[in-house]
């Protein structure tokens, strides 16, 4: 079981932690180009089409990765800041 958690920690950073991280990148490019003037619509489509991508290369990070306190802090403080910078300009915005 303990050489077990070595993987489960890079799958869950990879998984878990790239969600969380591209989510954040999500709400924060979105309120962003809609801020600028982008229709919602065409917002939310290009920053999906980028967030593929972004997926993909904080899951292989993961695993690529020496040090996982550093992916977890990366992804961790990413997805809080992003989240919330998201949600005080979609605030703004609305308010």
């Amino acid at each position: 079981m303990n050489q077990s958690l070595p993987i489960l920690n890079r799958i869950a950073a990879g998984v878990l932690g790239g969600y969380a991280f591209t989510w954040g990148f999500c709400a924060i490019g979105i309120a962003a180009l809609a801020a600028l003037g982008v229709s919602v619509h065409a917002a939310e489509h290009g920053v999906m089409l980028l967030a593929f991508l972004l997926f993909l290369c904080l899951f292989l990070w993961a695993f690529a990765a020496q040090n996982m306190v550093k992916v977890w802090v990366v992804l961790a403080g990413g997805a809080a800041l992003m989240t919330g910078a998201a949600l005080l300009l979609q605030r703004s915005l609305v308010g």
